[in-house]
């Protein structure tokens, strides 16, 4: 009876794993706050954005140089580094980010195959139990 329960517990968790999915950070986003949020990450975190923030910055770097050593130290600081190494931070997010997605989406393809191997363990450990109650009936009738 327990082994009955355990093998029906294992197929309703087989079922609400295969009806909620694998968890990204894509299905995370919720409203319209998330949704904006998203999308300016994913336009800024591209290298073609820091290709354009690079341009933006090498145009004031003319006067930079000019000002002298403090002027072009602070262009660098915060013109150049912040313009254009923040795309290029969120292309590495990006990239990381994608494969925390795909080993997720394995991990649960893995535990879902786990699943469904313990299930069938359960069913053949109830088969056994059941064949082993009838052996052993067999055993005792032959004896007697």
């Amino acid at each position: 009876m327990a082994e009955q329960t355990t093998q029906t517990s294992i197929g309703a968790r087989l079922q609400a794993r295969a009806a909620e999915g694998t968890h990204t950070i894509a299905r995370e986003v919720s409203g319209f706050n998330g949704w904006l949020a998203v999308t300016i990450t994913k336009a800024v975190g591209t290298m073609w954005c820091a290709y354009a923030f690079t341009v933006l910055a090498l145009i004031s770097l003319p006067e930079a140089i000019a000002g002298g050593t403090a002027p072009l130290i602070a262009w660098i600081a915060q013109t150049f580094l912040q313009l254009v190494l923040l795309s290029i931070i969120m292309v590495g997010q990006n990239v990381a980010a994608a494969a925390s997605d795909k080993q997720a989406y394995q991990t649960y393809k893995d535990a879902e195959t786990l699943l469904t191997i313990n299930a069938e363990l359960q069913r053949l450990m109830v088969q056994n139990t059941k064949l082993t109650e009838q052996i052993h009936a067999m055993v005792e009738k032959a004896k007697g």
